[in-house]
Formats: structure tokens, C-alpha cells, sequence
């Protein structure tokens, strides 16, 4: 029987969900970064001019960015998966789990970039 073994399991649950999202971060990413392509294709088949095009720098560089977060999601999951397990492994008692602020700053991040493609997807829509 491992020792601990529920702590071990929990910090690698965590482990991995913390990956799955940042898969899903950065595959929202690659949607984000095609998605005007997609609207230009439509357009000119449609024969309509669509505007996406004027915004095509904007999704690029959403996308870009959502694919630079995921992958910074999985390295600091990465690094505090290992740092807990050293840390359960150890025999001495430690406080706390960490330091929270690469998560808050990834969520923020995670945030400022949905409000911005927000604004986007209102503008290219013509929706006020």
C-alpha cells in the first residue's frame, strides 16, 4: 500500500485537470485564430463582404495568445504537481499548498482575453 495514498491521487487529479484545461485553452485558442478565415470563406462564397477581414490581426493574436496560456497552465500545473508531491513525500508538517497568484494571474489573463473577443465578435457581428 502506497502511504498517503489519497493525497497522492488527489494532487494528481488535480494534476490532470489542470492539463485537460489547458489542452481546451489552447484548442479554443486554434478555433479563435481560424474563426475569421472561416467568416472571410463564407463571405466570398456568400459574395458579401463580411468585415472580418479588418479584424483578422485581432483573432490571430487571440488565438495566439490562448495557445501561449494553455501551454502556461500545463507548465505551472507541472510545477506545482511536483512540488506537492516532494511535499507529500516529505515527513515534515508545511503550510499551505503554495502560492496561488500564477492562477489568479491565469485566470485574469483568461479573462481580459473573453472580454476583448467579446468586443470583437460584437463588432465584426455589426451587434451593438
Amino acid at each position: 500500500m502506497i502511504e498517503r495514498y489519497g493525497d497522492h491521487a488527489a494532487n494528481e487529479r488535480t494534476y490532470l485537470a489542470w492539463v485537460r484545461t489547458g489542452v481546451a485553452v489552447m484548442a479554443f485558442g486554434f478555433l479563435v485564430e481560424k474563426f475569421d478565415i472561416f467568416l472571410i470563406y463564407i463571405g466570398k462564397a456568400l459574395r458579401r463582404q463580411t468585415g472580418a477581414h479588418h479584424g483578422l490581426q485581432t483573432a490571430e493574436v487571440l488565438g495566439i495568445g490562448l495557445v501561449a496560456l494553455g501551454i502556461a497552465m500545463m507548465v505551472a500545473a507541472s510545477v506545482r504537481y511536483l512540488r506537492t508531491r516532494r511535499a507529500l513525500m516529505d515527513e515534515t508538517v508545511m503550510r499551505g499548498a503554495g502560492n496561488p497568484a500564477p492562477y489568479v494571474a491565469m485566470v485574469a489573463a483568461l479573462v481580459l482575453m473573453g472580454v476583448t473577443l467579446l468586443v470583437y465578435l460584437t463588432q465584426v457581428s455589426g451587434h451593438p
